[in-house]
């Protein structure tokens, strides 16, 4: 316990700093993913292309290299300045997105075909049948992998603290050069990331329950 109680700034300053890129790159990810995933189900052959060279680039690259691209290369590009927490957010998005992309189609893929035939009967177009009919009951479906996914993001912001980033990951170090037990320290990091993925999978339990039902 004094290992968190002489350390309680480092702790809450990196755990703060962790929600904060989990809760930015997660709204980022569901987004882009979303779009990623109508793309690929598009009717449109450049678009499912495209889609489908995103994910299979991205999926398939290192988190590491990521981050190496957007903190080491990204710079290089002469492009708008970004601070290394937005390099962060934008890194964890756009792989975020890739498996995001997959589950949403997965998810897709498991609406019934005569759901779009309804609404294309009824007048309305591709984009309309995906926002209004489609995607809304996908989510139901794909809730567990999708939270798993989440979760998985969680866990990820930890490599952020290898690039300049103070967030949980970057704890353990500090402790070190301070002189702390790092087991100790490892410990109360373990556990706090256990607080904060209990409520995700009590929020993925509620929501399969709640649209389980509503089906």
């Amino acid at each position: 316990m004094d290992v968190l109680v002489n350390n309680w700034p480092l702790f809450a300053e990196g755990f703060v700093s962790t929600i904060e890129l989990f809760a930015l790159a997660a709204i980022g990810s569901l987004v882009l993913g979303t779009i990623l995933a109508t793309m690929r189900v598009s009717p449109v052959p450049v678009l499912r292309t495209a889609g489908a060279g995103y994910v299979n680039i991205v999926r398939n690259t290192p988190l590491t290299l990521v981050f190496f691209f957007f903190v080491f290369a990204y710079p290089r590009l002469g492009l708008v300045e970004l601070s290394f927490f937005t390099l962060a957010v934008v890194s964890l998005t756009v792989y975020t997105a890739a498996f995001v992309c997959e589950t949403v189609r997965a998810g897709i893929n498991t609406v019934p075909l005569g759901q779009g035939e309804a609404s294309r009967a009824l007048g309305l177009t591709f984009p309309q049948t995906l926002i209004s009919v489609v995607v809304p009951q996908a989510f139901r479906s794909v809730v567990p992998p999708l939270t798993s996914v989440m979760i998985a993001l969680l866990k990820n912001t930890t490599i952020a603290a290898g690039f300049s980033v103070h967030e949980a990951g970057a704890i353990t170090p500090a402790l070190s050069e301070r002189g702390e037990p790092i087991l100790l320290g490892m410990l109360w990091i373990v556990i706090g990331f256990l607080i904060l993925v209990l409520p995700l999978s009590a929020m993925q339990r509620t929501l399969e329950k709640r649209w389980r039902v509503a089906r």
